[in-house]
């Protein structure tokens, strides 16, 4: 932060540097009016900066919001490919294991889920559940020739594959629209909603209509940036409809055997 300051500061020194210089060599003329080039240049970039920073802070949220929920899909399609595998390990066997997973499941709805929402971080308790059925599954005992190695074997590969859903479930947790942007799009904001004023324009009667609808959709355009900067919270928020989902089809498929 000191050096984006300090570029800041820089930025400003060259101006009024090279504003008195130029007025020193009587080189220009003065630019008081509200529509003067100094502010006609000044609206347009600062416009310019505004749209590029509020469309990066809606398009980056936006994206990341689709792969996380894209991800819980993922995540709960390997829960029911290992719970449909672990059949057809020992009776024993297959129930406690369809048991965990359907515990774990659940878990990630009821309790996980908020803490993603509200702390951006997954439970140590998930991470334990999931590693202990791992070693539980790889512990199954077997005999050569018999079905219940190939079983455990794909038990474990599914297992694996609902792992890496989950890492990339805790980097998505964690990831958010970096402070530095939101800031520049809500100062940027602001500047264009006063640019006008502080050019020296003083709108009256009807010209403060158009002047208050801008400020209006621009504040609630930053509004809207901030609300979804986070991809568990906010109005694009993902939601537990994939593990939701998962013990129907659970259901279904201990029914089937």
């Amino acid at each position: 932060m000191p050096v984006y300051l300090l570029a800041a500061a820089c930025a400003i020194a060259v101006v009024v540097i090279a504003s008195r210089l130029l007025r020193r060599t009587g080189r220009g003329s003065d630019d008081a009016s509200p529509d003067g080039p100094t502010n006609n240049h000044a609206g347009a970039m600062l416009s310019a900066l505004f749209l590029l920073a509020f469309a990066i802070a809606i398009v980056v949220p936006w994206t990341s919001a689709d792969a996380a929920r894209s991800n819980t899909y993922t995540e709960a399609q390997a829960l029911v490919e290992t719970y449909w595998s672990a059949g057809r390990l020992d009776p024993a066997d297959a129930a406690r294991t369809r048991t965990e997973l359907a515990d774990y499941a659940a878990f990630v709805r009821r309790t996980e889920w908020p803490l993603m929402r509200d702390h951006r971080t997954l439970s140590p308790d998930g991470w334990a559940r999931l590693d202990r059925l791992r070693r539980e599954t790889a512990a199954v005992p077997f005999k050569d020739g018999d079905d219940s190695q190939d079983a455990r074997t794909a038990v474990l590969d599914h297992l694996s594959e609902i792992s890496a859903a989950r890492h990339q479930r805790a980097m998505d947790a964690r990831a958010h629209v970096p402070p530095g942007l939101l800031a520049i799009t809500l100062l940027t904001g602001l500047v264009v909603i006063v640019l006008p004023l502080l050019g020296g324009a003083r709108p009256r009667g009807f010209a403060l209509v158009p002047l208050c609808i801008m400020a209006a959709l621009l504040a609630f355009g930053m509004y809207l940036a901030l609300d979804i900067s986070h991809v568990f919270s906010g109005s694009l928020a993902v939601h537990p409809d994939a593990f939701s989902a998962v013990s129907g089809e659970f259901a279904r498929i201990a029914q089937g055997g």
